[in-house]
């Protein structure tokens, strides 16, 4: 997966509260989750069937990063008492092929969405913490994708690391700021979800006002729709034609788009046809980046059975205690003591205080 090394359009000034919630529905999200799983047991179950030549052709489709190649030794300790812990990115890349999909005049790479999936040791509930993007952090140097060094800095925005160097250097700043040595990470691509959305006929989506955004090219009146791949593109790029324009909106329509396209999965016979099967595997499978230790069908299952006794519907979801910066009111910093309180809980395997949880910029827990 090639990553911009260049800074994104959307670092620019934001007009809303940032680290704000967004209210409502979530059962949705906990219905994410159970079917991403879901998503994943199809690729094993599509690959088992196909021989040594299309298993081996999947499992060349993962990216993987050897993150302590690309991180070094200077990464925090890992803690008996810590469990598991997963980064896992949400991506919008528009370099290489995706560059040609005529979706808006938006380039480079970017991740918005970001959650530290802690799943305690010997505990059924597992607990996710999403950082807001733009928070202020302080970026640790790192190996950019070009092997050129970038060096450390401070008071950037979160999302822009991955802009400038990729998932390995996200890994590494989260490492830094939470203390927390995360065990792996995934990145989801959206853009890879086109030939999916194709191989599956469309997903349908039902949108509850008009959108019109010259940016992503998306034009829907009220009402349910059927999105080709293309579409979907635009569906989980647009902001500037919902709501007051912020990313908050985006994030529901990324959330919606998910559910959509994983419950249009679910539905359909897949088993019962092995070409239909390949297709969507090889596409889900295309989307996806890990690290290098997950960067292959049997560890993705392993992985996945170790998650077995993890119940999804009891899966709480934290936003990271954040206020507004006092020098940019756009921006926001991690509250202190909140910030430091989870992360400890998270290290040590403790109960996450309920002072943890509350955020002063807009909200905490979102379920």
């Amino acid at each position: 997966m090639t990553h911009a090394l260049t800074e994104p359009q959307e670092n620019q000034r934001s007009r809303r509260a940032p680290g704000g919630r967004r209210k409502g529905k979530p059962q949705k999200r906990r219905r994410v989750w159970r079917w991403i799983l879901l998503a994943l047991v199809l690729v094993v179950l599509a690959a088992g069937g196909t021989g040594y030549w299309l298993y081996s052709n999947l499992n060349g489709n993962i990216d993987g990063v050897d993150l302590d190649k690309a991180i070094g030794t200077d990464r925090p300790e890992k803690l008996p008492t810590s469990g598991t812990n997963v980064l896992v990115l949400g991506s919008d890349s528009r370099a290489g092929a995706n560059a040609k999909l005529k979706t808006g005049n938006v380039s480079g790479a970017r991740s918005d969405t970001a959650l530290v999936m802690h799943i305690p040791e010997g505990r059924k509930q597992a607990t996710a913490v999403s950082i807001p993007r733009d928070t202020l952090v302080t970026r640790p140097e790192c190996a950019k994708t070009d092997g050129t060094t970038l060096p450390s800095a401070k008071r950037v925005m979160f999302n822009s690391v991955y802009s400038l160097a990729g998932p390995a250097c996200v890994v590494k700043t989260v490492e830094k700021m939470s203390g927390v040595r995360l065990d792996h990470f995934m990145e989801i691509d959206f853009a890879g979800f086109k030939d999916l959305v194709d191989a599956i006929g469309g997903v349908n989506v039902t949108v509850d006002q008009a959108i019109h955004d010259k940016s992503s090219g998306l034009d829907l009146t009220k009402g349910t729709h059927k999105l080709d791949g293309t579409e979907s593109l635009a569906f989980v790029r647009t902001r500037h034609g919902i709501g007051d324009g912020s990313d908050l909106g985006r994030i529901g329509l990324q959330q919606q788009f998910m559910i959509a396209l994983l419950s249009e999965i679910k539905k359909q016979d897949l088993l019962g046809s092995p070409t239909k099967s390949y297709k969507i595997a090889d596409s889900l499978t295309a989307s996806l980046t890990t690290d290098s230790e997950l960067a292959n069908l049997k560890a993705l299952a392993e992985f996945g059975r170790s998650l077995k006794g993890v119940d999804p519907e009891t899966m709480e979801t934290i936003m990271l205690p954040v206020q507004y910066d006092t020098a940019d009111p756009n921006r926001v910093v991690a509250a202190e003591p909140q910030a430091t309180q989870l992360w400890k809980a998270l290290r040590t395997g403790e109960e996450i205080p309920e002072s943890a949880k509350k955020s002063p910029a807009g909200g905490g827990t979102t379920n």
